[in-house]
C-alpha cells in the first residue's frame, strides 16, 4: 500500500502531467485556423486568380474554399475546381459553394469544372470533369455544407450502387440552389455553436495553464 508521501507524489505528478497536457492542447488549438477566421481574412473579398492550369499544385493555390473557409484537401471527396472563360479560376469545398460562386460571378462563364471522385479509394480523391461524373442526391445522408448529400462519382456503377438518385452536374447544381437558404441558415447556427464551444474550451485551458 502506498504511504502518504508516495500518494502525494503520485497526485502531484498527475497534476503536472495534466497541466502539461492542457498547455500542449492550448498551444495546438491556438495554431488551428477555424473556417470563419480564415474566411474573414481571405474570403470572397479576394479576387479570383488568373490560372491556365488550375489542376497543377491545386491545394497550394486553392487550399481553402473562399465562400466558407473549409479546408479543400480535408474535403477532397466533394471539392470542386472551376476555371472561368476569362482565364480565372477558384476552388470550392462542395457543390453548395459552387452555387454561391456562380451567383456572385455572374459575368464569368464556367469554361471547365472538376470535382473530387467520391468513389475513389485514394486518401486524396482525384479530380474528374463534371460532365464525365455521375452525381447522387441522397436526402438521407449529410453532405458538405448541406443537409442533402450531393456527391460525384467517376464510375457510374458506384454511384448507382449507393441506391440514391443519380443525376448530372447541372441537376445537382439546381438542387444545391434549392437548398441554399436552408443550408446557409443551418451553417450559421452550427458556426455560432462551434465558436461558443471553442471560446469556452480556450477559457478553461487558460485557467488550467495559469494553475500549472
Amino acid at each position: 500500500m502506498l504511504n502518504r508521501r508516495q500518494m502525494m507524489m503520485a497526485v502531484s505528478g498527475g497534476a503536472l502531467a495534466l497541466a502539461a497536457g492542457a498547455k500542449a492542447g492550448f498551444a495546438k488549438m491556438m495554431k488551428m485556423v477555424p473556417p470563419w477566421v480564415w474566411q474573414k481574412e481571405h474570403g470572397v473579398v479576394s479576387p479570383v486568380r488568373k490560372d491556365d492550369n488550375p489542376t497543377k499544385d491545386e491545394f497550394k493555390k486553392y487550399p481553402r474554399c473562399p465562400y466558407c473557409g473549409m479546408d479543400r484537401k480535408m474535403w477532397s471527396h466533394t471539392r470542386h475546381l472551376i476555371q472561368y472563360d476569362d482565364g480565372t479560376a477558384e476552388g470550392t469545398c462542395s457543390i453548395r459553394c459552387v452555387a454561391v460562386a456562380f451567383a456572385i460571378n455572374l459575368d464569368r462563364g464556367p469554361k471547365k469544372i472538376w470535382v473530387g471522385d467520391a468513389g475513389s479509394d485514394a486518401k486524396i480523391k482525384p479530380l474528374v470533369e463534371v460532365e464525365k461524373a455521375t452525381y447522387i442526391i441522397d436526402p438521407t445522408k449529410m453532405g458538405t455544407m448541406t443537409k442533402v448529400r450531393k456527391w460525384a462519382y467517376a464510375d457510374a456503377a458506384k454511384a448507382k450502387a449507393t441506391g440514391a438518385k443519380t443525376v448530372t452536374f447541372d441537376e445537382a447544381l439546381q438542387e444545391a440552389y434549392k437548398s441554399l437558404g436552408e443550408d446557409s441558415a443551418r451553417s450559421r447556427k452550427m458556426r455560432a455553436e462551434k465558436r461558443a464551444h471553442m471560446m469556452k474550451k480556450m477559457k478553461m485551458m487558460k485557467k488550467m495553464e495559469k494553475k500549472g
